[in-house]
């Protein structure tokens, strides 16, 4: 495991030789949190079975999560924080073992920060399907092997169907946020328009009402980019040796990704055409730095993180569509009835601004009277892991509200 910042949460910078020497050597298989590793911060919890939105089951679903602050006596304080595709629930806190990667809010949620964990108690739990201890992918199926490719496809109500259940566990009823940014941010819309009982305040971020077939189509590039590495093996590639897994599909997936969570102003004021080297890119066999880049943070990304995992989370992101059997998004949007903060950034080309406005426009209950809050930032998607002020401000007047 390499132990670094988060990409995401930094500007984009020149990779250095110091930089990249931390990626040098074969990567695993998999990078997924596996029994028998650290647990690091997490807890765990199981949540029964689960039946999905689309026919599939789950007969027993573990959730991961870590905790900040003290619950109260009442559990009227506690906020539910949702990550982003390739987060987890290590929020806040250093890498180390079980944590291949700093906390990815550190900025944000802590003591006397905008999410107070001296008021709030801050739940993180890892979503269902991904990789960093809850069920998903690479946990063992009832037939005593990981699930690989077998597991059931999953949407993000059926994600959400696993957050309530996980709650319940827990003993909280109501939540008095719900918090989370990019497909995290769709969790939380769904749990605003699905469980109207169970929360008090929502923000989403930079997230949408539904994928779009823009949306859609960069993510079925990422999956075929996995699924047409050799290595993959059909989702079965858990066994294989250091170097053997399918890392190459996976980088190029998160490469592409890249180059939409960040916007074009920023990578051509930070890159320009310079070389990597002083070896001419231009049929010299040398580099672009920008090219340096992205294959660094893909090749950095296959350490941490899973290839079926993913596969299955990306999917989950195409079915997102709020008004899917609920009359359509306007519909589904009058459900809302918790304080809302809908929040996106300008130079967002993921999910950019006309999305944010119109989830903003059909809640009634916007703490901005139906206008979604606009960010002005040169990070792009990555925005709202970056401006850690400008973010932080707006989420400090929702949990005022």
């Amino acid at each position: 495991m390499d132990w670094q910042t988060p990409e995401d949460t930094v500007p984009s910078a020149f990779i250095t030789e110091a930089t990249a020497r931390a990626v040098i050597g074969k990567p695993p298989a998999s990078g997924a949190w596996r029994e028998g590793d650290p647990p690091g911060h997490r807890s765990f919890v199981s949540v029964g079975s689960l039946d999905l939105e689309r026919g599939g089951h789950l007969p027993v679903v573990r959730i991961a999560y870590e905790t900040w602050g003290e619950l109260n006596a009442d559990a009227s304080n506690a906020v539910l924080v949702l990550h982003a595709l390739t987060g987890d629930s290590h929020v806040v806190g250093d890498p180390g073992p079980g944590h291949p990667t700093a906390g990815w809010w550190g900025g944000i949620v802590g003591p006397g920060k905008a999410i107070d964990t001296d008021e709030w108690f801050v739940v993180a739990p890892n979503m269902l399907g991904g990789c960093q201890g809850s069920t998903g992918p690479s946990s063992h199926s009832p037939l005593g092997r990981e699930w690989g490719a077998e597991f059931p496809f999953v949407t993000i109500r059926d994600q959400v169907a696993a957050q309530v259940a996980f709650s319940d566990a827990l003993g909280i009823e109501r939540w008095a946020a719900v918090l989370g940014g990019s497909m995290g941010g769709m969790q939380a819309l769904e749990w605003a328009v699905g469980y109207p009982e169970r929360l008090e305040r929502v923000a989403v971020l930079a997230a949408p009402e539904l994928s779009s077939a823009d949306q859609i189509a960069l993510n079925s590039v990422q999956i075929d980019a996995i699924e047409l590495d050799p290595r993959f093996a059909a989702g079965d590639y858990y066994d294989a040796a250091d170097g053997e897994g399918p890392s190459r599909g996976l980088a190029l997936a998160r490469r592409m990704a890249l180059l939409n969570y960040r916007s074009p102003t920023e990578l051509n004021d930070r890159f320009e055409r310079s070389w990597q080297s002083g070896v001419s890119p231009l049929g010299g066999g040398g580099r672009y730095a920008v090219e340096s880049y992205l294959d660094f943070h893909g090749n950095k990304f296959t350490r941490r993180f899973d290839a079926n995992s993913y596969v299955t989370l990306v999917g989950s992101m195409s079915s997102h569509d709020i008004g899917r059997d609920r009359g359509g998004v306007a519909a589904a949007l009058s459900r809302v009835t918790a304080a809302a903060l809908v929040l996106g950034i300008d130079s967002d080309r993921l999910f950019p601004m006309p999305h944010q406005r119109l989830i903003a426009a059909g809640i009634a209950t916007s703490i901005d009277g139906g206008a979604a809050v606009e960010i002005s930032s040169p990070f792009g998607h990555d925005g709202f892991l970056i401006e850690d002020d400008l973010v932080g401000f707006h989420l400090a007047r929702l949990l005022r509200s």
